[in-house]
């Protein structure tokens, strides 16, 4: 299997903060080892919060029970020809796993990003779904296009977690929006970005995938999520399942800080142990500074 995840320390820059009771602040963490498998059994001397460099209490931690809306976006360009057959495996056994609780939806990116389910818990529907992701002759993927928006949806909905997990390949991207449009999106929304990504993506001089490489590198670290790199399709399966586990083992983190009229612009949380990765992102909701 190849797999790399990026990141040790997650920076999460200025998204959704809401107050619970005064200055209490919560974030939903991610803790895992270096193999990728959720850490358990943390408390709250186990994690470090920083806002703008300043360290903040750690009041309470608890495991995440919060519903989570989760957006896939799958590319089904033409170059997704010897991909699509693994993503359907894996994502069968991923909606299987993650729907109970969760809404769910399913977007192609075959020349413009198309809703092929919208968010729901039935499996029947996301698994008549998967039956409808196959490779799109002539098409390139419109990846920058379907992360602006499915975050223009997603900051419409009041769910207290978020996420994409777009599943790519590396072919053209025939997108409109660049790099400042799409992270900006992603800031308002407030959901983390789990990429998989399958195949070399190189150095390039092309500008649109430059930009696609800059939401893959930054914007992922941003929200608080992750870029998984595959370099075999065999290995799809296997990364969403582990992202399964990782989501399902989130910890819900509250800590306070100080009364300000200023929200903070970066928010870094980590581990005391250093052969644990965090990657955090703050709870969404109204009343939020974006």
């Amino acid at each position: 299997m190849a797999l790399a995840i990026a990141s040790a320390c997650i920076v999460v820059e200025r998204a959704a903060l809401r107050a619970q009771g005064g200055r209490e602040r919560t974030l939903f963490v991610s803790a895992v080892d270096q193999k990728g498998e959720p850490v358990d059994r943390l408390g709250p001397n186990d994690f470090i919060v920083r806002e703008d460099g300043a360290a903040r209490e750690v009041l309470r931690v608890t495991h995440a029970t919060e519903p989570i809306d989760i957006a896939m976006l799958v590319d089904d360009s033409a170059a997704s020809e010897g991909v699509i057959p693994r993503v359907r495996e894996g994502l069968t056994a991923f909606f299987g796993a993650m729907a109970k609780g969760n809404q769910i939806a399913l977007v192609g990116l075959a020349d413009r990003p198309t809703i092929l389910v919208n968010y729901t818990a039935n499996t029947k529907l996301l698994q008549d779904g998967i039956g409808l992701l196959w490779p799109r002759t002539h098409a390139g993927a419109t990846f920058m296009d379907a992360i602006y928006e499915v975050a223009l949806g997603l900051e419409k909905r009041d769910t207290p977690r978020a996420v994409m997990v777009p599943v790519i390949t590396d072919g053209a991207d025939l997108s409109n929006r660049q790099y400042i449009q799409v992270t900006a999106a992603l800031k308002r929304a407030g959901a983390a970005v789990h990429a998989i990504t399958v195949g070399d993506f190189g150095a390039t001089d092309d500008d649109d995938l430059r930009n696609r490489a800059r939401v893959l590198a930054e914007g992922t670290r941003m929200t608080g999520g992750q870029r998984v790199n595959l370099l075999t399709p065999s290995a799809v399966q296997q990364a969403l399942e582990r992202l399964g586990r990782e989501l399902s083992s989130q910890y819900k983190v509250v800590y306070g800080r100080p009364e300000s009229l200023i929200p903070p612009e970066k928010i870094e949380v980590s581990a005391r142990r250093p052969e644990v990765t965090m990657r955090g992102t703050p709870e969404r909701g109204t009343g939020s500074s974006k």
